[in-house]
């Protein structure tokens, strides 16, 4: 007697339509991508926004969607009915971990980021970490959705699998601009990802729907409805959390602190993502703080002899220095260009600053200058955040535009962060800027650093070099800063021997990234 067909119940009991697994294929494709997306804006507070974050993300989502394709294929192998319980089980299982992805990021970097100093590796882990069983989950439907389509349309099977593919592609796509333009602007990344949860427990009822029109007698739909109930209710936790940013942009995690106590007077700092990049004092507006905000101040009028200048700010951060001008009556004419309006909003109404004290352009520096040929008489680049840098704005075509924006005797000063014990970043800024300028001068805070510390350089730039070596803040700070010599700089770029930075080859993501 032969042996019972494993498949010939399959064969008897009707497969769902087509139609309905090419939509559960794009309902998919799209949600996960969704989540790709919102997981370099979830990593920015901790990590910061840079090609490695990036980088990290797409890498730890591929391969999660490789072990789920794996995995989804021995599936696949088993008779319908029972392939699509176990599909729709991923989707409860996609549901639980991108509703917890909140959590364990939070606990994450709490456990990883004190015990990791390679930037690199603390990327890696806390990404794969956060992120891999969401995309694991993710990726079990594609094989099992298209081995079912072909089965219910043997004579079409092309046309099924093709259908299948097309649906993930386009539900990747629409994923990637919904997440990009649509929901974390207006939802915020843990509304985005109890958004998702909902669609994956939507999926999950769908599969199991499925299967029962595969097999008459399943009734699991009321058991699977249950297990979704936690994943539901722990987005619902994610939601009433704390959230981490006091706004979320669409460019930026941006945070408020009181920083009063240690400043000694009502101060707040504004942090993006995960670096500070300005502090105002309220009843002091001239007063910098920071050694950063105390040199580019400082040596900007310096430069100009305290007369009346004009002045470009690629970024505005906290608009400390805009402010500081403004109070202090130097009759600066000032344009800023910070690309992001919620930076602009928050200095408003956290930082005392008044926009109709300066022009404010929202649009990104580079294509501001392009598009004007207004020159002025100092260039202010503040764009550097740690590992995270703009590469178009620090390439020798740039800096040439930088000096045909420049009055004669104006200066160009740009903000540099880089590691003591290696500089490569700094060496190659420099370099460059050596590329287009007669004088190339580099000012830090006078100090002894740690050896492996993270610094803030001035670099200054322009057609003569300064007539003084040492700046000091306003009172009560009095932050001194000192230029350094050109033996030692000279030395740097030497020893370090860096590239000249171009937009055809700018790696300066590597150059500061600890990578040897």
């Amino acid at each position: 007697m032969p042996a019972p067909d494993p498949h010939a119940e399959t064969a008897a009991k009707p497969l769902p339509p087509v139609f309905l697994l090419v939509v559960m294929q794009a309902a998919v494709a799209a949600a996960s991508l969704v989540v790709e997306i919102v997981a370099g804006r979830m990593l920015a507070p901790y990590l910061g926004m840079s090609l490695y974050t990036w980088t990290a993300v797409i890498a730890v989502v591929l391969a999660g969607f490789s072990a789920g394709h794996w995995v989804g294929g021995l599936i696949a192998e088993r008779p319908a009915p029972r392939a699509l319980i176990l599909t729709g089980w991923s989707m409860v299982g996609a549901a639980l971990t991108t509703a917890g992805a909140v959590f364990v990021l939070r606990w994450g970097a709490a456990l990883l980021l004190p015990r990791l100093t390679d930037p690199l590796a603390a990327i890696a882990l806390l990404t794969a970490l956060v992120f891999f069983l969401p995309s694991f989950f993710a990726g079990i439907p594609a094989p099992v959705l298209a081995k079912v389509a072909v089965a219910a349309r043997p004579a079409q099977a092309g046309r099924a699998l093709g259908a299948i593919f097309a649906a993930g592609a386009i539900g990747a796509i629409a994923g990637t601009l919904l997440a990009g333009f649509l929901f974390i602007s207006w939802l915020g990344s843990v509304g985005t990802l109890a958004t998702v949860t909902a669609v994956y427990g939507l999926l999950a009822l769908a599969a199991f729907g499925a299967a029962r029109r595969a097999r008459r007698a399943l009734s699991a739909i009321t058991a699977v409805a249950a297990g979704l109930l936690l994943p539901l209710g722990l987005a619902g936790l994610g939601l009433a959390q704390p959230d981490p940013c006091t706004r979320e942009s669409d460019y930026f995690c941006i945070r408020v602190l009181d920083v009063s106590a240690e400043v000694g007077e009502p101060a707040r700092l504004m942090v993006l993502d995960h670096l500070g990049h300005g502090i105002s004092v309220a009843q002091a507006p001239t007063r910098m703080v920071t050694p950063h905000g105390t040199m580019l101040d400082g040596l900007a009028r310096a430069r100009m002899a305290e007369r009346p200048f004009s002045a470009f700010f690629i970024g505005g951060g906290s608009y400390s220095v805009p402010r500081a001008w403004h109070a202090a009556g130097l009759g600066a004419a000032v344009t800023v260009a910070e690309i992001d309006p919620a930076v602009t909003a928050t200095a408003i109404s956290d930082f005392w600053f008044d926009p109709a004290s300066a022009r404010i352009l929202h649009d990104d520096a580079r294509r501001a200058l392009g598009n004007d040929a207004t020159t002025y008489d100092v260039v202010i680049g503040d764009a550097f955040t740690d590992i995270a840098v703009p590469a178009h704005l620090v390439t020798r075509e740039f800096f040439d535009l930088i000096r045909a924006r420049l009055n004669p005797g104006g200066v160009y000063l740009m903000n540099v962060i880089d590691f003591a014990d290696r500089l490569d970043a700094l060496a190659a800024i420099v370099r460059t800027l050596r590329a287009v300028f007669p004088s190339v001068e580099v000012w830090a805070e006078i100090t002894t650093p740690d050896p492996d510390a993270r610094l803030v350089f001035i670099v200054l730039a322009a057609e003569t070099p300064s007539a003084f070596s040492q700046i000091t803040g306003a009172p009560p700070d009095l932050l001194p800063a000192g230029r350094l010599s050109a033996g030692a700089v000279d030395a740097l770029v030497a020893r370090r021997d860096p590239p000249v930075l171009t937009d055809d080859y700018a790696p300066i993501d590597r150059l500061l990234g600890r990578l040897d």
